[in-house]
């Protein structure tokens, strides 16, 4: 199993649109669970620069994820930085809904 870890920072006018293809990414896997996929995407405060962790594999066979990548140069403002790592930990909660 693999690790990888994607950094790039996108142009201004098209951070929106790149989170919105992700958050389509996010709810293709809420709705076919692939087995053996962890994946976390984050937008740094910047507001144009987005960090990918992928560990497994399927993420590139969903339709949602090659719609993302379909114009994703278009969108860069510098090439995308992958590094493979080796997971040291992880940790998870249920993530729920503040009381309020």
């Amino acid at each position: 199993m693999s690790t990888a870890v994607i950094r790039y920072r996108t142009r201004p006018e098209a951070a929106e649109e790149n989170q919105r293809l992700i958050e389509n990414v996010f709810a293709e896997l809420e709705s076919t669970a692939p087995p053996g996929l962890r994946y976390s995407s984050f937008r740094l405060t910047d507001g144009v620069t987005f960090v990918h962790v992928v560990d497994g594999d399927g993420l590139v066979e969903l339709p949602a994820f090659r719609e993302f990548q379909r114009n994703l140069g278009d969108r860069l403002a510098v090439d995308v930085s992958r590094d493979d790592a080796v997971v040291v930990g992880s940790y998870a909660s249920a993530m729920r809904p503040a009381q309020g």
